[in-house]
């Protein structure tokens, strides 16, 4: 797993009526190998915990640092 800084823009740029899961899975079209994407999943969950108990929430209704979260998790 690459380690490193990621730049979140203020408008965060996430999918509002999509879940929680849907826009990570946004993030990680581009990534043909699905155990790859399970492990980055699985990674961002550890980071953010909070992400997991809301995986199946719309985006749009996180909180603001919840929604901060998601759009790191998704990079």
């Amino acid at each position: 797993m690459k380690m490193g800084i990621a730049q979140v823009p203020a408008g965060r740029k996430l999918f509002p009526q999509l879940s929680v899961l849907e826009n990570l899975s946004a993030g990680a079209y581009t990534i043909k190998n699905h155990n790859e994407v399970n492990t980055l999943m699985e990674d961002v969950f550890e980071h953010f915990p909070r992400l997991k108990e809301r995986i199946g929430q719309r985006a749009g209704s996180l909180s603001g640092g919840e929604q901060q979260m998601l759009a790191i998790g998704r990079r």
